[in-house]
C-alpha cells in the first residue's frame, strides 16, 4: 500500500513539475531543480532528526530495534543529502555562476553530510557490534546539532540562498502545489527505504546469529 501510494504521489510530482507548473521568469528551466533540491533536503533532515530519537532510545532501552532503525534512517538520509549536494551544485553553477560557494548553508549541509559518512563508517568499522552501536549512537546524537543550523542559517547569516518562500508566501499557487506534492513523495519513498532498510538488517541478524549457532 506504501509502496503503491510512494508511486502514484512520484508520477504526480513528475507531472506537475515538468508538465504543469509554469516556468520560473528569472531563473528559467533549471528552477524546476528546486521542486527535487527542497523535498530531498527535507527529507534527509527528517531522516537525521529520525536517527536522533532512536539514538537516544537506543542508548536509554539498549533495544537493538532501536540501533537498527538509527542505522537504517543515516543510511536513507546519507543518499539523500548526497542528492541534495549534487542538486545544490547544479542549481549553483547555473544561477550563482560557480558549482560551490562557501555559502552558510551549503557549508553546514556539507557538515552534516561528512557527519552521518563518519557514523556510517563507525558502523561499518568497529571491532566490536555493540561498541560500534554506542559510538555511532552518540555521533547520531551529537551530530543533530548541525539540523536546526541548516534550518536557520538563511537567518542568522548573510548568505545567497533565499528565505523560505513557501512559508511568507513568496510563490504562486501552482508551484506550491508542486513542492508540496513532490515533499509528499519523497517522504513516503524515505519511509519506504527506511522499511526495506531495517527488513534487511533485522534479517542480516538472523542470518548472522544462525551463522554463530552452528557447531564448528
Amino acid at each position: 500500500v506504501l509502496l503503491g501510494l510512494g508511486l502514484v504521489l512520484m508520477i504526480a510530482a513528475l507531472y506537475l513539475i515538468f508538465l504543469h507548473v509554469p516556468t520560473e521568469r528569472d531563473m528559467g528551466v533549471v528552477q524546476r531543480i528546486f521542486y527535487f533540491h527542497v523535498p530531498l533536503a527535507w527529507v534527509s533532515l527528517l531522516a537525521f532528526s529520525f536517527v536522533f530519537v532512536f539514538s537516544i532510545l537506543y542508548l536509554w532501552k539498549r533495544a537493538m530495534k532501536w540501533d537498527t532503525l538509527a542505522h537504517a534512517s543515516a543510511e536513507v538520509g546519507v543518499v539523500f543529502i548526497t542528492l541534495v549536494l549534487i542538486t545544490g551544485t547544479i542549481w549553483a553553477k547555473s544561477i550563482w555562476g560557480a558549482w560551490w560557494t562557501w555559502d552558510a548553508r551549503l557549508t553546514a549541509t556539507l557538515v552534516l553530510w561528512l557527519t552521518y559518512l563518519a557514523y556510517l563508517l563507525v558502523r561499518n568499522y568497529a571491532a566490536e557490534q555493540t561498541q560500534g552501536a554506542r559510538l555511532a549512537a552518540v555521533l547520531g546524537i551529537v551530530g543533530f546539532i548541525d539540523v536546526p543550523i541548516v534550518v536557520l542559517a538563511v537567518n542568522l547569516w548573510r548568505t545567497q540562498h533565499p528565505p523560505a518562500l513557501i512559508f511568507e508566501g513568496g510563490i504562486t499557487s501552482p508551484m506550491l502545489l508542486t513542492i508540496l506534492v513532490s515533499i509528499a513523495a519523497f517522504t513516503v519513498l524515505y519511509v519506504v527505504m527506511l522499511t526495506l532498510s531495517t527488513s534487511m538488517k533485522k534479517l542480516e541478524a538472523k542470518v548472522d546469529r544462525l551463522k554463530h549457532m552452528q557447531p564448528q
